[in-house]
């Protein structure tokens, strides 16, 4: 017990110092949010006894603070427990911050939005590359959790967040991606990452196999037979097929084609998968068959490589958590550089209530039922006497007695409003012979 809490304690005092400026008011901010259940606005966190200040301090913090994502992003990684386990395993992906009545909000864009009946939401998009720490639960810790501007894309900065990963981890990685990374784009980004990659894509995919001998006339082939996995006659025979008994899912059938490719990656080879559900009448989490490419060199039997996908959903898990119970899109703050600090903390809280679920003495809701292994939520909920017990590495505040406020005279100005940035889909090389 004790080692867990110098543990936690050494881990507060050190990212305490990563955080550069303002950074003992933003951990009596972090602190209020972490024993926070319910809140309306970003100044009622100041209304915690936890946070030591007066309430403009709490904008203040993300005015001044500058979190190094680099320098934290290493000290999570040392965090880590290294198992038994063949790969650290990790889970990409993004989601977005909502703020449609925000016309003053720089970089703001279009994005896929799956609450509500909109299918598409004004606002600004984020990319995780979370750490996945067990085989079932819902902990998903992440490792750097950035914004995606208008000049880039999901696919290129996930290709960026993993290298820079890589870069730091001496451990094999396995990284997880949903059926939007399965395409050549992602694929190319990636090669000289040396990380192996598990990655859901659409049934109605083609992949191409490996070309036929040079014949010595003309230009080599690049590619071989059309594989279309939603047409069977262009199926061929699988290089290895097992059947599974799930606990959940019941009986599965696994098949395996090796050397395998898409068109505009024809120079890098992949282990096609598809998971089918033998008995569909048994309750489970998916009925269509699953199809899943795997990207390196396959150190893992096939039994258990492609239900180390089903660890992705973890990450969707802390995507819900952070909205609704760290209050990630309740502030609607003024620029993105005060949006990209307040989001660098929802990492850093994260963290603290996985390095405390051993900790805490459970406070659950007179409703609620106890639960052995804490999930994140109730965690946050059992905090506050801990931190009590704990302290701070924050410094007490220092009274700078009453501002001057406004100048009499001076001029105020109206912000400037900014457009919603349309990102426009690059025209085919064919549809641009067309055009000329």
């Amino acid at each position: 017990m004790n080692n867990s809490i110098n543990r936690l304690q050494q881990f507060r005092t050190d990212t305490h110092h990563l955080l550069r400026f303002a950074k003992d008011a933003t951990f009596d901010l972090i602190d209020a949010v972490l024993t926070t259940r319910t809140a309306y606005s970003l100044a009622e966190f100041s209304l915690s006894p936890l946070f030591r200040r007066k309430w403009s301090s709490v904008y203040e913090v993300l005015q001044d603070v500058r979190p190094h994502r680099q320098n934290l992003m290493k000290r999570y990684l040392e965090e880590i427990e290294i198992n038994d386990e063949l790969y650290v395993t990790v889970a990409i992906d993004h989601t977005a911050n909502p703020r449609k009545d925000s016309p003053t909000l720089k970089d703001r864009g279009y994005h896929h939005s799956p609450d509500g009946f909109q299918k598409v939401t004004e606002g600004h998009n984020y990319s995780t590359i979370a750490w996945i720490p067990e085989e079932q639960g819902s902990w998903a810790l992440p490792l750097r959790h950035e914004r995606i501007t208008s000049f880039e894309t999901p696919i290129s900065k996930a290709s960026w967040q993993l290298k820079q990963v890589a870069k730091s981890l001496k451990q094999p990685i396995l990284a997880l991606l949903d059926s939007e990374y399965g395409n050549a784009s992602w694929v190319n980004q990636i090669v000289d990452i040396q990380a192996d990659c598990l990655i859901r894509i659409r049934s109605n995919c083609c992949l191409y196999g490996v070309p036929e001998k040079y014949r010595g006339r003309g230009r080599p082939r690049k590619h071989g037979d059309k594989f279309k996995l939603n047409d069977r006659s262009t199926w061929w025979e699988a290089t290895e097929t097992i059947e599974v008994n799930d606990a959940k899912l019941g009986l599965l059938k696994i098949r395996r084609w090796s050397q395998l490719h898409f068109r505009n990656s024809s120079f890098v080879p992949m282990t096609l998968i598809l998971v089918e559900r033998l008995e569909t009448q048994k309750k489970g989490s998916f009925k269509k068959p699953l199809w899943l490419v795997f990207i390196g060199q396959q150190i893992l039997p096939l039994e258990k490589l492609w239900k180390k996908y089903l660890r992705r959903f973890a990450v969707d898990h802390w995507y819900r958590f952070i909205k609704q119970r760290l209050h990630w899109t309740l502030p609607a703050l003024s620029t993105p550089h005060q949006s990209e600090r307040w989001s660098d903390l929802m990492p850093l809280m994260t963290w603290q209530l996985w390095l405390a679920r051993d900790l805490v003495q459970e406070h659950h809701l007179p409703w609620q039922k106890p639960q052995k292994s804490l999930s994140p939520g109730r965690v946050a909920q059992s905090m506050l006497e801990l931190l009590i017990e704990m302290g701070t590495p924050a410094l007490s505040p220092k009274p700078r007695g009453k501002s001057t406020g406004w100048e009499t005279g001076k001029k105020r100005n109206k912000r400037i409003r900014y457009p919603v940035v349309k990102k426009r889909k690059s025209t085919d090389k064919k549809e641009k012979k067309k055009q000329t």
